[in-house]
């Protein structure tokens, strides 16, 4: 059984059957059946507790460097990220963490097909070729990696907090006159105070064969519909392996989770304005998942650059890079020129 995106169930490719998705086993009251694990224990020892569920193979792009997982009898010829024919056999690391959750495809190659027929179509100054693509480019269907983190933050805080008023000063004009006007003083005052909030699934991208900057435009990813992780979820579609390792990424959303920290204690500071502001925080009940995201990618070639198009496999959102079609460009400034000289004519 694979999944079928459009029909939204399990859908056997050689009979049709069909039958409703339904996890291994059957969560506890009140809980969806994800995993939230403990962090500290996973970086202090490395391994994984669950496997991909069959036989699964990765091979490494020797252009862009990702690494994609697949069935293990399948062959490929080119990188599905970048083109590349220059693939080579990847050996898994014995330590690493295969995936406990995911969003399942929402969206089948047609409905992003008419996606991408709009996006295309509402490209200016983009060569006429690219406007053809979404009936020619192969488009390719991938889970990409991403960790999610929470923690629950305890700080302490103080900071001077400034409060505005105003004084009246008196001046002459330029004419010599004798004038008021009120000008603005602050007063400062110490201030501390306490913060608890809870970080839920703060998202780290994991991927390194699509572009950050698209990946950023599609998201985010709704993360409370993740489904507890199964085999036919991902059997028939290529999987991206992590290139940011769990304890590269924890240190990466740990600056962001300090930063969004000071941010909400600054935001309880009275008064107008404030300065010297001191934090000290302590994380406390630190959890990751490792989950599989839907990508629908579109790799293309113009001129001597490789562009990409990715549309959010659950959601639809599109984000694309394209080329510029200079003889358009300068057709549209000609005609500009042209018009302000009718104008000007005209005007005469």
């Amino acid at each position: 059984m694979v999944w079928d995106a459009r029909r939204q169930m399990l859908r056997c490719p050689y009979c049709g059957q069909e039958a409703a998705w339904a996890p291994a086993a059957a969560p506890l009251p009140g809980q969806d059946g994800i995993a939230e694990l403990d962090l500290e224990a996973a970086l202090a020892s490395a391994g994984s507790a669950r496997g991909w569920g069959e036989a699964r193979r990765e091979v490494r792009c020797q252009s862009c460097q990702a690494i994609s997982v697949f069935e293990g009898n399948r062959v490929a010829q080119r990188c599905e990220f970048c083109g590349s024919p220059s693939i080579i056999d990847h050996q898994a690391g014995e330590d690493a963490i295969t995936p406990g959750s995911l969003l399942p495809f929402q969206y089948d190659q047609a409905r992003v097909r008419d996606l991408l027929r709009r996006w295309y179509a509402t490209r200016r100054f983009a060569p006429g070729s690219l406007k053809r693509a979404a009936l020619t480019d192969t488009l390719h269907g991938i889970y990409l990696p991403y960790w999610t983190f929470d923690a629950h933050v305890a700080a302490s805080w103080r900071a001077e907090a400034g409060h505005y008023y105003y004084v009246p000063v008196s001046y002459r004009d330029a004419n010599g006159n004798s004038q008021t006007r009120m000008e603005r003083r602050v007063r400062w005052v110490p201030a501390s105070g306490q913060l608890q909030h809870f970080f839920d699934d703060l998202a780290q991208c994991a991927s390194s064969g699509v572009h950050a900057g698209l990946l950023q435009q599609i998201e985010p990813y709704p993360f409370k519909q993740l489904r507890p992780y199964s085999a036919e979820y991902v059997r028939g579609w290529t999987v991206e392996r992590y290139q940011l390792d769990l304890p590269s990424a924890a240190r990466s959303v740990g600056a962001r989770m300090d930063q969004q920290t000071r941010q909400l204690c600054a935001a309880q500071v009275p008064g107008d304005t404030h300065r010297g502001l001191q934090v000290q925080a302590s994380y406390s009940g630190r959890t990751f998942k490792h989950v599989l995201v839907p990508v629908w990618l579109v790799t293309y070639r113009y001129g001597r650059k490789n562009y990409q198009v990715a549309v959010n496999g659950y959601t639809g959102v599109v984000a694309g890079e394209r080329p510029y079609s200079a003889w358009k460009i300068i057709g549209a400034v000609l005609a500009v020129l042209a018009l302000i000289g009718l104008l000007a004519l005209l005007l005469r």
